[in-house]
């Protein structure tokens, strides 16, 4: 079963996953955590899609969409020199 969440491009196939543990390792913001068995979507919602995950997955069990959300947005706030971070086109903060 794919789990996908609607505030974030975040897809998680835990019958791939091996339970390495790596996800939660390299995950900024405590996404994921070693369960039994699987890894564990324990903040999904947390998810700043930087891609940590899917890049050090060997099981190719996680897909994000990396460069979309609030990674981007602020990288994006610190080079240009605004002081909150701004996804999309309106004015509110995406990352609180």
């Amino acid at each position: 079963m794919l789990n996908a969440y609607r505030s974030n491009t975040l897809q998680y196939d835990p019958e791939g996953c091996i339970n390495c543990g790596i996800c939660s390792v390299v995950c900024p913001h405590g996404v994921f955590a070693t369960g039994d068995g699987v890894a564990q979507l324990v903040s999904p919602q947390a998810c700043m899609e930087c891609g940590a995950c899917q890049l050090n997955c060997p099981a190719e069990a996680i897909q994000v969409e990396s460069g979309v959300g609030c990674a981007t947005a602020m990288i994006r706030a610190a080079l240009t020199g605004k002081k909150e971070p701004v996804c999309g086109t309106d004015s509110s903060s995406c990352c609180s």
